[in-house]
């Protein structure tokens, strides 16, 4: 049995996707941590509450509908990092750039703090009116903080059978296998298939089923790479399949290829700019790629006029981690399509004959660009370099300039403050790649959203709808900014509390779930170290640097006059840095003493306990294995503390006009100082190897080869600096606690709005003609609006009604929504339960297959309970391999075996009883018993160890055949029909040699794999 909640991302309008899925014994399986724009902590109210129950995470794309809310989860939730995460290596990836970026770019990425819990701990009236009127941020997870959440998935590949382990205080898995399959439409993107048991679930929201420039179609046909006219095996008859139904109208990859180039020329050949919104590492890959080549084929197309000539205008792919997504895609090409692979493999070949007859001249001009190589398109990974970029005048060139930007809703990326800077003029051009997600009804859409709804109202519902232009005349749009502002005051001190309140409740929640190895990982500074520590690192922004003050414990805890909110909150967050907040006299207490500079006195009348007695903090000395620790730095020679010194500098008001010497020769270095370099330098060294020269030459001229902060690899080389772009370093250099400010700008719209589709979706089509292929026993439809859910299910139900000769209200298609009830999509969901008497369990004669039990059995169904008593003794012989077949069992104490559970409300009063045929009918019933059936699957890996293992010569030769002996050939078809073929010649030596050769060995080896279920 499996039940199927959807978290977000059912029949509505947002893109957001999670779901749930509960399996046969407690499992719990969450598919996705998507968000939206929104970034509203309470959508993910529902996740936080299952979280102690989740078994294992998978995850499908690396976008933001997809794990946005992946750090988030990490940081703030104190259970999630405990468990088993799977991904392939793409969405490990890409996603942490992503992450990176999104964090990097808006302030509103960290979340706000719902008010309605800051009202639950304000103790003023100055508190209160501050959490009514603020909105407070959660402390936003750093850049090496994502990276270690990140380093906690698993790689999985596609094809990859895996059974993974529970996590602790978790049911067990019982032998689930997970195996991801290409989902096509993003790098690494999954379908996942799900086995537990006899419940085969496959689970594909927002797949793509064409072969496009970069990345190859879903697997469900032929494989990762297509080929083939049938539905592979392993995704074939599902339990369940759960797909999204989202499919917008688009066309075919080749013929949007020569729309996009159409639609971009008619603006550059004006001079205009063409901004493409799109996603910061998934779909950008496709869109990069062609528009490269496609520079490339003008540039080398000299016979073009100017105005057919693309080459002729610049282009531009601008995102803070641009430079990493390029270096992450050469390292991936694996996992594109065949033609991009060919496409290496000849730029090498040709590399290596180049090398080899010793060419001279510039390396760049001889050596022909791979995939990924870059020679038109230039990064553009800080606003200042966007800034000059726009600044530039196209009149005296009349040649355009096309910019890829993040992000596609227009409202956190770099494409948000380029649509700020051409939205004035008529001659500018913005396309829009995919159909933007919709918010909350009670939220403002965004920014794309508008612009598209604009085109939607503006162009004609003719057969070209998706090439006509649409004009803004005017019309203002809000752009809303966000800004982190440093919390004061009151607002400060209610940060606090809250704070406080936290690590009270993380701390029991992790006590209760045993978390003994899980709080281990916290450092001092209120940081996180190991496997679980990542969770609690929200607790060191805003608390106090008293961790290393604490000595003896038994005497401090003993002391209960710790009363007082504010002592309270003082001794609570006492484990945290105090370096990013200011505490006030009444917290610090009698502390006091030794934090602040010029205090000399406390009164300590009328005070109890700790507080009437000197602070002289205790420093623990810290021992390993081997004693105690050495500080190095009490072993310095002079010279040596002088040097440390000079390479410090100093602090406060000198600090300014501090110039550090330059480092001379002759002198010692340390054992990390490996020389002077400049900055950069490193960075370029570990560069890929297959990038020109040219580009870097060119890379170096634009200052955008340093990766710093968020991934934002821009070394402005001395042509900017960081003051003209405070955006960009404003969600990094604010880490203490804050709050955030927005500000509404309307900015009228003059330029032209086009539409052509890069989404890489699925169409309706697709799923016209794969369902009836896939055949799925229940379809569950998510990831779309209602109108687009009911007209798939709509349709569906039809076409399986004409083929199969079913009634439409007869096939099982499942609609659930966000917040509507978990569906049952269990295939017991009409069996039954009886109880078998004591003597025929003494006949039973099990077999096992991968951990079940099949056995066959022929009796006499005594009377139970009403309903059950009309059913027949034939009927049972007649059904009895099947019903067992489909059914799981357990040995009961008393001696039952449990053939299926039905899934009622309360347990019948009854059970039937299956008890031994009398002897009258037992000789009737062997004359009658049903044909021998053969259970189990055949795996021809597990042949091939099978057959080595018992002497035999086994490799695999061809597509998919298994020859054995060179003598006897085993193939399996997509129908899962094995095929033993032998050419009748015996072999020479070895166990082919004996009675009955290669072939029976084969044969005998291939049932004894599987169970034989006669009902004889």
């Amino acid at each position: 049995m499996f039940t199927f909640c959807p978290l977000q991302g059912a029949r509505s309008e947002s893109t957001a996707s999670q779901s749930l899925l509960e399996l046969d014994g407690g499992v719990k399986v969450l598919i996705d941590v998507g968000w939206d724009e929104s970034f509203d902590v309470e959508k993910l109210r529902e996740l936080e509450k299952q979280v102690p129950t989740i078994s294992l995470v998978l995850l499908t794309h690396a976008t933001i509908s997809h794990i946005a809310a992946f750090a988030y989860c990490c940081k703030h939730f104190p259970l999630f990092a405990r468990i088993p995460i799977f991904a392939t290596k793409p969405v490990i990836d890409l996603g942490r750039t992503l992450l990176q970026d999104l964090y990097a770019s808006t302030a509103l990425a960290a979340a706000i703090i719902p008010r309605s819990t800051l009202t639950e701990v304000a103790y003023s009236y100055e508190q209160s009116q501050s959490a009514e009127n603020g909105r407070f941020l959660l402390p936003a997870p750093t850049p090496d903080e994502i990276t270690r959440y990140f380093s906690l998935i698993r790689e999985l590949k596609y094809s990859q059978p895996y059974q993974p382990q529970a996590p602790p205080n978790s049911p067990p898995l019982n032998g689930l296998t997970i195996t991801a399959y290409n989902a096509g439409r993003t790098l690494g993107g999954t379908l996942w298939h799900i086995q537990l048991g006899l419940e085969s679930i496959v689970y594909g929201v927002d797949w793509g089923q064409y072969k496009e420039n970069v990345f190859a179609g879903a697997a469900w046909i032929g494989g990762a790479h297509g080929g083939g006219s049938e539905v592979i095996e392993q995704l074939r008859k599902p339990t369940a399949l759960v797909s999204s139904s989202r499919s917008p109208h688009v066309t075919r990859p080749g013929q949007r290829d020569d729309q996009l180039l159409e639609t971009i020329r008619s603006c550059v050949v004006r001079g205009g700019t063409v901004l493409i919104p799109v996603d910061s590492t998934a779909r950008i890959l496709e869109l990069a790629y062609f528009l490269e080549h496609a520079w490339r084929r003008g540039a080398a197309n000299t016979t073009a006029s100017d105005g057919e000539n693309l080459s002729r205008s610049e282009l531009y792919l601008a995102g803070r981690t641009s430079g990493s997504l390029i270096r992450h895609a050469r390292t991936l090409l694996e996992w594109m399509n065949e033609s991009i692979v060919q496409e290496f493999e000849t730029v090498a070949d040709g590399a290596k004959q180049t090398n080899g007859r010793g060419s001279s001249g510039d390396d760049s001009k001889s050596k022909e660009a791979g995939p990924f190589d870059l020679r038109h398109m230039r990064l553009l990974e800080r606003k200042a370099q966007i800034d000059r970029v726009l600044s530039q005048s196209t009149s005296k060139t009349n040649c355009g300039r096309v910019i890829l930007a993040s992000d596609a809703s227009l409202e956190w990326g770099f494409s948000k403050e380029i649509l700020r800077k051409i939205a004035d003029d008529p001659q500018n051009l913005v396309i829009l790649t995919e159909v933007p997600g919709a918010l909350a009804d009670d939220r403002p859409p965004t920014l794309a959203r508008t612009l598209w709804q604009w085109w939607c109202d503006g162009s004609n519902n003719g057969e070209n709808e998706a090439e006509q232009l649409v004009h803004g005349r005017g019309r203002p749009v809000e752009l809303h900014d966000a800004r982190k502002i440093p919390l004061e005051g009151a607002e400060l001190a209610l940060y606090q509390q809250w704070l406080a309140t936290q690590r009270q409740l993380q701390s029991t929640q992790l006590s209760t779930a045993g978390g003994h190895g899980l709080g281990a990982g916290l450092s001092a500074d209120g940081g996180a170290s190991g496997r679980g520590g990542g969770m609690a690192t929200l607790l060191a922004d805003g608390a106090d640097d008293a961790s290393s003050e604490s000595s003896s414990d038994s005497d401090e805890e003993s002391d209960g006059e710790r009363q007082g909110k504010a002592l309270n909150v003082s001794t609570t967050i006492g484990q945290a840095s105090q370096k990013k907040v200011v505490l006030r006299d009444e917290d610090l207490g009698v502390n006091i003493l030794i934090k602040r500079k010029g205090h000399f006195d406390f009164d300590v009348r009328g005070k109890k306990g700790r507080e009437r007695i000197f602070p002289v903090p205790v420093r623990r000395k810290r021992n390993d294995d081997f004693g105690e620790l050495i500080r190095t730095e009490e072993y310095l020679r002079e010279e040596e503390r002088e040097e440390d010194a000079v390479n410090d500098g100093p602090s406060g008001r000198d600090a300014a006009s501090f110039q550090p010497p330059q480092a001379g020769l002759g002198k010692k270095r340390k054992w990390d100082d490996v020389g002077t370099t400049r900055k950069g330098d490193t960075k370029r060294a570990n560069y890929v190897n297959n990038e020109s020269n040219g580009e870097r030459r060119r890379r170096r001229d634009d200052g955008s080869d340093d990766d710093s902060g968020y991934g934002a690899t821009g070394d402005d080389g001395g042509n900017y600096d960081d003051k003209a772009d405070p955006a960009a370093n404003d969600a990094a250099s604010n880490l203490g606690p804050a709050k955030v400010t927005f500000t509404t700008e309307s900015v009228p719209v003059h330029l032209r709005i086009a539409y052509v589709d890069y989404s890489g979706l699925h169409t309706a089509r697709n799923l016209e003609i794969l369902l009836p292929l896939i055949e799925p026993r229940k379809l569950i439809l998510i990831g779309g609006s209602d109108a687009e859910t009911e007209a798939i299910a709509e349709h569906y139900r039809s076409v399986v009604s004409t083929n199969r000769g079913v009634a439409v209200g007869d096939v099982d298609v499942l609609l659930p929504r966000v917040g509507g009830p978990a569906v049952d999509a269990s295939m017991d969901t009409h069996a039954w339960v009886v109880k078998l008497a004591d003597a025929l369990v003494k006949k039973l004669k099990w077999q096992n297959l991968r951990g079940l039990g099949i056995v066959t059995m022929t009796g006499q169904l005594r009377s139970g309970v009403a309903a059950l008593t009309a059913l027949r003794t034939s009927d049972v012989e007649d059904g009895a391999a099947d019903a067992i077949k489909v059914s799981k069992r357990q040995k009961s104490d008393a001696g039952a075996v449990v053939v299926a559970a039905p899934r009622t409300g309360s347990e019948p009063p009854a059970l039937p009883m299956l008890d031994v045929l009398p002897s009258t009918l037992a000789l009737a019933a062997a004359r009658t018993g049903t044909k021998p059936l053969h259970v189990g699957e055949l795996r021809l890996a597990d042949l091939r160890r099978a057959m080595q293992a018992s002497g035999h010569t086994a490799e695999f030769r061809g597509e998919g055949t298994l020859v054995i002996d060179g003598s006897v050939a085993v193939k399996k078809t997509a129908t899962g029909r094995v095929e033993v073929e032998s050419i009748g010649l015996p072999s020479d030596g070895g166990p082919a040699t004996k009675v009955g050769g290669t072939f029976y060995a084969v044969k005998r080896m291939i049932y004894d794999g599987l169970a034989v279920v006669a009902g004889g």
